[in-house]
């Protein structure tokens, strides 16, 4: 297999590890409990999908 001849500076390799970085997941507002969530999934914090009560959620014992 070929190999290369000559050492690739520093900036050649930056500017190609440039794009490698990962994005933030893009969250959205539950319109009933006004918590941030993933898109298309219900509220892990009321249960809300779709303006629907879809899953039973406990409430929390302070």
């Amino acid at each position: 297999m070929p190999n290369p001849k000559r050492r690739h500076s520093k900036r050649r390799t930056a500017t190609r590890r440039a794009h490698d970085f990962l994005t933030p997941a893009g969250l959205s507002e539950c319109p009933n409990c006004h918590e941030k969530t993933l898109p298309h999934r219900a509220c892990a914090k009321c249960g809300v999908y779709k303006k629907r009560q879809v899953l039973d959620v406990k409430e929390a014992v302070s």
